[in-house]
């Protein structure tokens, strides 16, 4: 059986050795000192070691299941709810004045990471309500905020969002479902939605429904897609629960993976719906859900990679097999653990250098969107903005490449149920493709975030790099040579790949769509070098002061060499691609494939 430990000794050194959290003129900021930081991830902690991923397996195994328009969901799974619920979790960031923590994003995200590694297809529950409550807390009025938010904070009713119907996914402009106004001023919504992730199911009281719908009048494609709530149950004036909508569960997917999380057709038959915001306008409040659930998907990329390594590790360290070429290490025993092996090495160390950058890398985009958010910066606002398409598309598919290394790791037991590994590959592979593929993720990257406000995010990011590397140039002779000057180098391959798009794009567009993957993997290899350079900085603070675990700080800096050296030269490989333009991607007539 698999296990979890989290990592918050990495996640503290990260929040307050690398982004110093406490330091940073942002409202709320001040009070993440770092014991109070420590005792939020220390119980965090406990919940995720010890109640969540017990249960990961049991939800792979059993599944849910549909009973006479019921889910049930996993054996423990209700009562586990229970306990995220009464430990006021669901509730971290949220705003107080409808029962929440009002705590920063950055907080909520490193407990995120850890109850996804623990329990990804558990954790997905609370995080659409979450997805859900942030829509109607954007766009809803006054009376809706008041009427849903604080059980949708409490978790005591859940949240989905509705976008996919069967004949169409990414094209949202081709939605079929309808909404007729009423008399009342309410609306009637009939359509069917499908892949809708707890959609139905048996550990809240209520499901509040985040319905994409298209009004009679509305206009050809998303310019015409209006949100709608549509609750499970009707709520009354005083707030208790009423009729059941006319909407059902159709049925249950069965899928590769994340079995424990109900993914639900669903039928909504003449559903009394609420207009959120204006009419056609829709998407605006959707993409306020889907933004933060891509940084959220991203996560999850790596927080899978993350506890498949942990479990590879150990196997490493344990499993006998073979003798070290330079020496027996295990006299005693009749052969030597496979840790020992070079190619075992290489393959953990591109496990370990991937998670730590990405952790990094997600908690500074959490950063972004608190600054953006909670201080209205709105430079902040357009960074992230550019760099989610990289967030979830990078770490996603570098995530799932991290647990089918890990289980490479454990050989034939890694296709083993027994082991937990193959589990985790499963369940990785859908962060690639839910909220947008990742090929959707690198043409919004390029055919979009590149030239927003007319380039100046993606010119703030290359000069936010140069004066890093300007900034901290000369100070230290290893940090120079094996962490500037490889982020330098990377950094002009991600500036050449731009300005042969802007040289090539306009005159033959598919020059530039077909190297958006590559550019998208090219960014995300940068802002990992980024990131470990500046943890290398921290790490060498830490040193230099004498204070923490210098074991600790030494293992840092020489995960970030192998890094800078064996990972980020992909840079390179990326631009060369990229730079071979279209000719031999579309040289196929589509009849001659």
């Amino acid at each position: 059986m698999p296990v979890y430990k989290a990592p918050v000794t990495d996640q503290m050194f990260v929040l307050h050795d690398v982004l110093r959290i406490a330091e940073q003129e942002i409202p709320g900021y001040a009070d993440l000192d770092r014991d109070t930081t420590q005792a939020i991830l220390d119980e965090a902690a406990k919940l995720s070691e010890n109640v969540l991923a017990p249960l990961n397996p049991v939800g792979d195994a059993q599944g849910c299941k549909l009973e006479n328009g019921v889910v049930r969901t996993p054996d423990g799974f209700k009562d586990a709810f229970d306990q995220v619920r009464d430990g006021g979790w669901t509730a971290l960031d949220c705003d107080p004045d409808y029962g929440g923590q009002g705590l920063p994003y950055v907080v909520a995200t490193a407990v995120g990471e850890m109850f996804s590694s623990a329990n990804m297809a558990f954790n997905m529950y609370q995080g659409l309500t979450h997805g859900a409550y942030n829509a109607i807390h954007a766009h809803g009025s006054e009376d809706q905020k008041r009427t849903y938010l604080p059980k949708m904070v409490s978790c005591e009713w859940g949240g989905t969002m509705n976008l996919t119907e069967p004949h169409c996914g990414t094209d949202l402009g081709l939605i079929r479902t309808k909404a007729v106004p009423q008399d009342d001023d309410t609306y009637s919504i009939t359509g069917q939605k499908i892949w809708i992730s707890a959609g139905e199911h048996d550990m809240c009281d209520n499901i509040i429904h985040l319905v994409l719908a298209k009004l009679p009048d509305a206009p050809e494609g998303t310019k015409g897609i209006s949100l709608f709530i549509v609750p499970k149950f009707m709520v009354n004036e005083d707030g208790s629960l009423g009729d059941r909508n006319s909407l059902s569960c159709g049925g249950l997917e069965e899928k590769m993976g994340i079995h424990g999380n109900a993914t639900c057709v669903m039928n909504y038959d003449g559903a009394k719906g609420f207009l959120v915001g204006e009419p056609h306008k829709g998407m605006r409040a959707m993409f306020t859900m889907m933004n933060e659930a891509r940084l959220g998907v991203g996560l999850q990329g790596y927080a899978q990679g993350a506890v498949a390594y942990q479990n590879a590790l150990a196997f490493a360290q344990d499993r006998l097999q073979g003798r070290d070429v330079t020496g027996t290490k295990n006299p005693e025993g009749p052969a030597d653990p496979i840790i020992v092996h070079p190619d075992v090495r290489r393959n953990l160390m591109d496990q370990k250098s991937f998670i730590e950058g990405a952790r990094a890398f997600t908690y500074w985009g959490a950063e972004m969107i608190d600054r953006s958010h909670l201080a209205g910066d709105a430079d902040a606002e357009g960074m992230i903005s550019l760099l989610t398409p990289v967030i979830k598309g990078f770490l996603t598919d570098k995530g799932f490449e991290t647990t089918v290394l890990a289980q490479q790791t454990l050989g034939g037991s890694g296709f083993t149920r027994e082991w937990g590994l193959e589990q985790f590959v499963r369940d990785a592979r859908i962060t690639m493709i839910y909220e947008g593929t990742n090929g959707i993720q690198s043409l919004d990257l390029v055919g979009r975030k590149l030239a927003q406000d007319g380039g100046k995010h993606v010119m703030a990011f290359f000069d936010m790099v140069k004066g890093f590397i300007a900034e901290n140039k000369g100070t230290d002779a290893d940090i120079d040579a094996q962490f500037l000057e490889p982020l330098k180098k990377a950094s002009k391959d991600l500036q050449a790949a731009g300005m042969y798009f802007m040289q090539n794009g306009m005159k033959t567009p598919n020059n530039a769509l077909s190297g958006s993957y590559d550019f998208m993997h090219l960014f995300g290899h940068v802002c990992l070098g980024f990131m470990w350079s500046k943890m290398a900085l921290a790490a060498k603070a830490g040193l230099a002061s004498g204070s923490g675990d210098a074991a600790f700080y030494e293992t840092k800096l020489a995960t970030g060499r192998y890094y800078m050296a064996r990972q980020l030269p992909m840079t390179g490989t990326h631009l060369a691609r990229i730079e071979t333009g279209a000719d031999t991607v579309m040289a196929l007539d589509a009849a001659s494939f």
